[in-house]
């Protein structure tokens, strides 16, 4: 079990640094006719996208590179370092990730599933990394670990959504296939809300473990 939880982790983090890395490597030069903004010509002629776009595709990079370490116990064991990359994390999702990805969420169009799918999503990781944070300074460190897992899962969903996409595409139809980006926009995330809470119900580590109190 252990060795599969390893095996996950390394799967999970080779997918991270392709997407992040690529990512920060495509956009980072600022060229309005990179990517996925070539066919977001219309978006970026708004004249007030491109500032959310990168807001949103450049701090998501940055906080799944923090987040995942974050949950190492090396890096928690190192207090200091631990709250340095928290704060990043936390800074980078209510100021940076999540704002971008609300004005991006109206230039979909994708229909209004797509839309309510992406939208309930970054209200939920708006919700539980303000909660995470409230619940660091209050020292409640078990309550504050079960909704970090919470927020990092939905911001995960940037990765999942991405292989969801390329398994479609390899598989199937692709996300053009009537009702099949309906179908991803709501796997990118659910499956992790669900992932996460069976961690938080059974963990039994003695500092993520959630108190009766949560």
């Amino acid at each position: 079990m252990k060795f599969a939880g390893k095996l996950l982790r390394y799967f999970a983090l080779l997918w991270i640094l392709t997407l992040s890395l690529a990512t920060l490597w495509d956009y980072l030069r600022l060229h309005p006719n990179t990517g996925y903004l070539h066919i977001k010509q219309f978006a970026v002629n708004t004249g007030y996208y491109l500032p959310f776009f990168y807001a949103h595709v450049i701090g998501s990079s940055v906080i799944l590179l923090v987040g995942f370490f974050q949950f190492s116990k090396i890096v928690y064991s190192k207090r200091k370092l631990h709250r340095a990359l928290g704060k990043i994390y936390i800074l980078g999702v209510l100021l940076f990730a999540a704002p971008g990805a609300y004005l991006m969420t109206f230039f979909i169009q994708r229909g209004a599933g797509v839309f309510a799918s992406f939208f309930i999503q970054n209200s939920l990781w708006v919700v539980s990394t303000f909660i995470a944070w409230r619940y660091a300074t209050q020292g409640k460190i078990p309550q504050h670990v079960c909704m970090m897992r919470r927020s990092y899962g939905l911001a995960f969903a940037a990765v999942t959504l991405r292989f969801y996409i390329w398994l479609f595409t390899v598989l199937g139809n692709g996300v053009s296939f009537e009702h099949n980006y309906l179908i991803i926009a709501f796997l990118s995330w659910v499956p992790n809300l669900i992932l996460v809470e069976l961690i938080n119900r059974y963990d039994k580590g003695n500092i993520y473990k959630p108190t009766t109190s949560q």
